[in-house]
């Protein structure tokens, strides 16, 4: 790697970091102001070069990758969380060029928390089964949603991942399958199957304080449409046919049929983690 970079973005600037590994030289700077034209000009001395530039996954973060890949400059996305935790305890004040720095050197160290980048085409799937999910609930638009269901349930019959998912997992059909793909991303980014629970928030939280402990709640933290899919499929464990039918029964008598369904759920969560993850780069293979 002859450029190594951070990029601190935010609304009205960002501001770059990036070191020469061949002469050492850093640069340092802002880019003002933060817009896809003015960025596209500032990229453009990169041209012929080897450079890798990583951003954190917070607002304006798609547009800055989007122009970064297009200038043929390597795209990372860095966890925001994991980003800040590796950045320790604060010894001084916090500021931007700070921001960017420590970006650049996570990446010169190797060490950097990636997120997923999601393909263009996995994002437009994500945003029709988004859009799906919200209308179905609107009877005045019930054409526009009949429309997007089409389209999502004939893009699952083409897509290797979507596929696997219908194939292998009881209560999967094909409109639940493409936005359950769609939404949970490439699951190699997950270390377990108990993060890519935790990516859905169907895992439950605890508080505790001093010996007392409020009762577990769902996080509530992922996207709400991978949610919905996954209760949906979840909802077929109640049939005799169903492999979860046992399980689903047992839970309820216990817990209460809605408590057996968050957790038939939160087991086909992991059962998409890893099927995904064995097909490898044909999950998300682009079809036409």
């Amino acid at each position: 790697m002859a450029i190594v970079g951070g990029l601190d973005v935010h609304r009205a600037q960002i501001t770059f970091d990036y070191v020469d590994t061949v002469t050492g030289e850093v640069q340092t700077g802002r880019i003002v102001p933060a817009t896809r034209l003015v960025l596209r000009g500032w990229l453009s001395r990169f041209e012929g070069l080897d450079a890798v530039f990583a951003t954190e996954g917070c607002t304006g973060w798609r547009f800055v990758v989007e122009e970064l890949e297009r200038a043929g400059v390597e795209a990372h996305l860095a966890e925001p969380a994991d980003t800040a935790t590796l950045r320790g305890r604060k010894k001084r004040a916090k500021t931007d060029r700070a921001d960017a720095r420590h970006l650049r050197q996570l990446l010169v160290d190797e060490r950097l928390p990636e997120s997923w980048i999601a393909p263009s085409h996995a994002l437009e799937i994500r945003i029709k089964g988004r859009t799906y999910v919200a209308l179905r609930i609107i009877d005045a638009l019930g054409v526009e949603a009949a429309r997007l269901k089409a389209e999502l349930r004939g893009f699952a019959r083409r897509q290797p991942g979507c596929r696997a998912l219908v194939d292998e997992l009881y209560g999967v059909g094909e409109l639940t399958a493409a936005i359950i793909w769609a939404e949970m991303g490439d699951t190699r980014r997950f270390s377990s199957s108990s993060q890519a629970v935790r990516h859905t928030g169907l895992d439950i939280t605890v508080w505790s304080s001093d010996g007392k402990r409020s009762r577990g709640r769902l996080a509530r933290q992922g996207p709400p449409a991978l949610r919905w899919a996954l209760f949906e499929a979840a909802l077929c464990a109640s049939r005799t046919s169903s492999p979860d039918h046992d399980y689903f029964v047992d839970v309820s008598e216990r817990l209460g049929a809605k408590r057996a369904y968050m957790s038939v759920a939160r087991k086909l969560a992991r059962r998409v983690h890893h099927i995904l993850r064995s097909l490898g780069d044909a999950a998300f293979e682009q079809v036409t």
